[in-house]
């Protein structure tokens, strides 16, 4: 028997006490999102959706007509509910207070609403991270600052990706499971539980055209698999690069794999490209929940504390085996 997304959030609910109802029904509303989000992805040249809005966001990138669609379809699905104190997207510099004549709830929400935007015009699958938080107890009213919490205060994380099919890989911190969207009933059907990540794997995924910028240990480990059976790995490696993270983490989630996104001497001052509050923080917690691990090359992704809502941190995570090394040849450097 097939057990819809609200099936199972009930029974989460429920019998294992894992989430209060406020919790589930907003997972439930942020589906719905992804549901239109999906739809319109779908529609593509003939819903009019394709190419630039001429416009950047807070990071300076050309946002895409579909990375604001996305963004407000988050913000109005979510915004009347009773749920949430406030949002953040990547894609507004500041933060998205509920509006007064809504109820205020405990939780706050941050999203990525579509990444993986170059891939939007050429058909390649794209989709939607989120990640969501409980508001400090205490606080008067919600200001940024409620915001920059790490990673493992997270309580639910996931991503939809918009693919050949649609899934929606979710965590309430009781492991990882995948749900597909069934088009004709319209609901997430679960299709996988317990998601697990293979230790070890033979596949890395990172932007070669990067290598002359790369840091020394990132050299080093790129460098060894390159090498193959001939090199010290003793094995041949096979390298993926979609440049979307959602795809790329659920290529690893489904099969195991290494996707790093490192520092590198293009911008020295920034510790890296990938936001830590919209994507690392809940990739990195569904990575772990799986049996992986990520870090930034010297701590887990998820103890980092924040100081700012857009910052940006290293990524590397997927197989543990493979990121623990990556990490030790990281700390060996700074010793």
């Amino acid at each position: 028997m097939s057990i819809s997304l609200s099936r199972y959030l009930v029974e989460q609910q429920r019998a294992k006490g894992h989430i209060p109802p406020e919790l589930r029904l907003l997972l439930e509303v942020v589906a719905r999102a992804c549901k239109s989000i999906s739809q319109a992805v779908n529609k593509g040249a003939l819903g009019g959706v394709l190419g630039s809005a001429g416009s950047e966001n807070v990071q300076g990138e050309v946002q895409k007509k579909l990375d604001i669609i996305a963004n407000e379809v988050l913000i109005e699905a979510n915004e009347w509910g009773g749920h949430l104190a406030a949002m953040a997207s990547e894609e507004m510099d500041g933060i998205y207070l509920v509006p007064n004549r809504y109820p205020q709830g405990e939780y706050l929400l941050l999203f990525d609403p579509l990444d993986g935007s170059s891939n939007i015009d050429v058909n390649v699958s794209i989709g939607t991270i989120f990640s969501v938080l409980k508001k400090p107890e205490g606080s008067e009213g919600v200001s940024e600052k409620d915001f920059l919490q790490p990673g493992r205060h997270q309580v639910a994380a996931g991503y939809c990706v918009y693919g050949p099919q649609t899934t929606l890989v979710l965590t309430v911190g009781d492991g990882v499971v995948m749900f597909t969207l069934d088009r004709e009933q319209g609901s997430f059907v679960l299709t996988q539980e317990s998601v697990q990540i293979p230790a070890d794997t033979k596949e890395f995924a990172i932007n070669m055209s990067n290598m002359r910028h790369w840091d020394a240990p990132v050299k080093r480990y790129i460098d060894e698999c390159l090498q193959g059976k001939e090199g010290p790995r003793g094995k041949d490696f096979n390298m993926r690069w979609i440049a979307s993270m959602v795809a790329d983490v659920h290529r690893i989630l489904s099969r195991g794999g290494i996707f790093m996104y490192p520092w590198d001497k293009r911008e020295p001052n920034k510790p890296g490209k990938l936001r830590l509050m919209y994507e690392a923080n809940p990739m990195g917690w569904l990575v772990e929940q799986a049996g992986g691990a990520a870090t930034n090359g010297r701590q887990a992704i998820l103890d980092v504390q924040p100081s700012q809502l857009h910052e940006r941190v290293s990524v590397i995570l997927g197989s543990k085996n493979e990121v623990e090394r990556v990490t030790k040849y990281h700390l060996e450097q700074t010793k």
